[in-house]
């Protein structure tokens, strides 16, 4: 018997806030190139999940219309109808209904994968085995399967998993998932590197498309009726235009995962850093100095720096500071402590709610 196929579905809607002002409301994260190879992680992704699944027409891309010609562009071997436009977005959860509902309509017995499409992946080899090996679990049982990263330090920008029993009935190492925690604190994250028995959250998951179907009837009855009602209406008044912006805005993770008692993690290493903020510049980029610097710098008596300009001709002096990002564009510049780059997404709500500065947003 062969192996129900793997359709991989990129997540490629969000806003990149975080990394303001370099990501834009008009071009956001994951369609930047942010390191040597030229690729923007989006297209990178995409690399990586059609090598996995066969071909570039296996994967399907969910963004919103605002995107819909810079998916195109950056994917030119992706056929027109393998991509889903979102009338507007409303979290991951929708949007994760509404291409599982795409993918039945076609592969009603395919395992579906879910990644967001602004990651980087430093170990490709690792990743690819890992993935095969949780579509294996997912094919075969009724469980949500998430990829877990083993922590390296103490994030607070990151989700944990905590691993439970390992699972029943399979060889392969995987874990009942026994609670999820959302971006702790700074000593909470510590001991959860202490105890070694969690993982980061990595919002990569494999599933059965009728076990996650399943799951939207049973924790999230509502949503499910609506959109699989619009989705079977096409264009037809009632259909998903009309729909979506109704349906309530919520992360998958609160809304299936943490209700489900079917939700099992395979922890796993393969060099992945989700380019949350700035701060992630320093993971990809740090080399023999003290500070990171994309562009000219200048510094004295400058210590533990992120700095970037989007014109390398341009020059960044410094004297006597320590633990910034400082970010050059043509219209905006941005110095922030490392410590708050988590509140990058405070300033972006602030200039969209002026319309004399929305435009910088």
């Amino acid at each position: 018997m062969s192996a129900p196929p793997l359709i991989p579905v990129i997540l490629a809607g969000g806003s990149g806030e975080r990394f303001w002002p370099l990501s834009r409301k008009h071009r956001p994260k994951q369609f930047l190139a942010l390191d040597e190879t030229g690729r923007s992680l989006l297209q990178a992704t995409n690399d990586r999940l059609a090598h996995l699944s066969g071909g570039a027409e296996h994967v399907m891309v969910v963004t919103g219309g605002e995107y819909r010609v810079q998916v195109l562009e950056q994917l030119p071997e992706m056929p027109v109808e393998n991509l889903i436009v979102e009338p507007v977005a409303r979290d991951t959860a929708p949007a994760v209904l509404y291409a599982a509902l795409r993918v039945a309509q076609d592969a009603p017995d395919a395992v579906m994968g879910v990644f967001p499409a602004d990651h980087r992946i430093t170990a490709p080899d690792a990743f690819a085995a890992v993935v095969r090996r949780a579509a294996r679990l997912a094919a075969s049982t009724d469980c949500l399967v998430t990829l877990g990263v083993t922590p390296t330090f103490p994030a607070t920008g990151y989700g944990y998993i905590q691993r439970g029993e390992r699972l029943p009935g399979t060889d392969l190492p995987a874990f009942q998932v026994a609670r999820f925690t959302e971006k702790p604190d700074a000593e909470t994250a510590q001991a959860f590197l202490d105890d070694g028995g969690y993982s980061w959250n990595s919002g990569m998951f494999l599933w059965r498309v009728e076990a996650i179907l399943d799951a939207f009837r049973q924790y999230q009855p509502e949503m499910y009726a609506r959109l699989s009602g619009a989705v079977r209406q096409g264009r037809a008044p009632g259909g998903v235009r009309d729909v979506f912006p109704g349906l309530q805005k919520i992360s998958i993770d609160y809304a299936i995962l943490e209700k489900s008692d079917r939700v099992a993690v395979i922890p796993a290493e393969f060099g992945w850093d989700d380019l949350g903020d700035w701060n992630a510049l320093e993971r990809l980029l740090k080399g023999e100095g003290q500070n990171v610097s994309v562009g000219r710098h200048i510094g004295l008596d400058t210590d533990g720096a992120i700095l970037y300009t989007t014109r390398g001709d341009d020059l960044i002096a410094t004297i006597g500071l320590e633990d910034v990002v400082i970010v050059r564009t043509d219209e905006v510049t941005l110095v922030v402590r490392k410590d708050r780059t988590q509140d990058i997404k405070k300033v972006v709500q602030q200039l969209k709610a002026h319309p004399e500065l929305e435009r910088f947003a």
